[in-house]
């Protein structure tokens, strides 16, 4: 089962609380399970309307001021609560990966951190009430969109900082995101956290059957867009999948064909999906060639950065494209020479030309004949 995470308009533990639970978490249970903390908090759920789009909401009313807390005493509030033990695990990891961010923000050992907002009844419950629900909806993975984190400034008990706080920004590396809207916090750190914890992976939403839809809305309710996350509950399935990829190109004209190899090779290994070479013909009648990359959005900055200190482009231009991808599996196939992985999909099976390189520079024999050999084994099997 996947869960599918929209956080078009940033993200916060009590908006991901309410849309899991408008999409069919047992809000009795979930209350339940928060009551087992000990916190004395106090679980409201509402229904409102953010720009129309009707939404749920989940409040925790705490009647006294929260007392700081260090990542121990979180996790023992968590171990000694009437909680499934896969939901103690996930909720502790998302602990520790707030608590590593939190300390590399402030220079301090982890068990210096004081969780100070993160710390609060509200965030212990938005978190544990978070893994819970996904629990209960039988959730194995988590897919989340590039992420809008707001833009502007905080304020915080270490002071006005700016927007993603530093513990955010930390969370969110390697992750795809965004500034869009007014300029305030749209995602806070345990949002960031509940994803960097537990998220499988990032971007378009993966191939799925939906089988249900929550919507969990925020405090404010701007103008510029609904104020709410979506999630989406579905099934995996084998239907062609569709992503969105960044597409990098520089037109080069004054380099050597050397250069142009080591660079196509760089490029694959540090991430790009694929590489491209086209032969162009250049300003003044001159001969280049026309180098594309296909990259995940999260890898885009990275590749261009290795393609402009790898080629003597001035500059590269990008722009974001969907691919269609159809299921692809690996299946092993013995050889009268060596085992052969075939990549297979629907349409078909073709040998991994590595494997096959790796058998004819050993035996000598002529390529073609070991792709031949691997195709009639796979084949043999079908």
């Amino acid at each position: 089962m996947i869960c599918y995470i929209d956080a078009f308009s940033g993200l916060a533990g009590d908006m991901l609380v309410a849309a899991l639970a408008d999409a069919g978490a047992d809000r009795d249970a979930i209350t339940r399970a928060l009551q087992s903390l000990a916190t004395e908090g106090a679980f409201t759920w509402e229904p409102v309307k953010r720009r129309g789009m009707a939404a749920a909401k989940f409040r925790v009313t705490v009647t006294e001021t929260p007392k700081h807390r260090h990542l121990s005493g979180i996790l023992k509030m968590i171990a000694a609560a009437n909680l499934p033990e896969s939901v103690k695990a996930a909720s502790g990891r998302v602990f520790q990966a707030l608590g590593e961010a939190e300390a590399h923000a402030h220079g301090v050992p982890i068990e210096k951190v004081h969780f100070h907002e993160v710390g609060a009844v509200d965030s212990i419950c938005d978190i544990v009430g978070i893994c819970m629900a996904l629990h209960l909806l039988n959730v194995d993975k988590i897919y989340c969109s590039a992420i809008n984190v707001g833009s502007g400034t905080v304020n915080t008990e270490h002071g006005v900082l700016p927007v993603p706080a530093p513990a955010t920004a930390r969370l969110l590396e390697g992750k795809p995101i965004y500034a869009r809207g007014p300029a305030l916090e749209l995602t806070t750190p345990t949002g960031a956290a509940i994803v960097a914890a537990l998220a499988d992976g990032f971007g378009a939403m993966p191939a799925m059957s939906i089988q249900s839809i929550g919507y969990g809305a925020g405090d404010h309710d701007f103008k510029e867009h609904a104020n709410i996350v979506r999630v989406m509950i579905g099934e995996a399935n084998s239907a062609p999948e569709t992503t969105t990829v960044s597409v990098i190109e520089a037109n080069i004209d004054d380099a050597s064909p050397q250069i142009i190899a080591w660079a196509t090779e760089k490029l694959l290994e540090a991430g790009a999906l694929d590489v491209l070479v086209v032969p162009a013909q250049m300003k003044k009648n001159r001969p280049g060639v026309i180098l594309q990359v296909i990259a995940a959005p999260e890898q885009r900055e990275e590749l261009i950065a290795l393609i402009l200190r790898e080629t003597t482009t001035l500059g590269v231009r990008f722009h974001a494209a969907e691919r269609r991808v159809q299921f692809r599996g690996w299946v092993e196939v013995t050889t009268p020479h060596g085992m052969v992985r075939m990549k297979t999909s629907p349409s078909g099976a073709a040998p991994e030309y590595e494997d096959a390189r790796a058998i004819a520079a050993a035996t000598g024999l002529p390529l073609k004949q070991i792709l031949a050999e691997a195709t009639h084994e796979y084949l043999k099997t079908r």
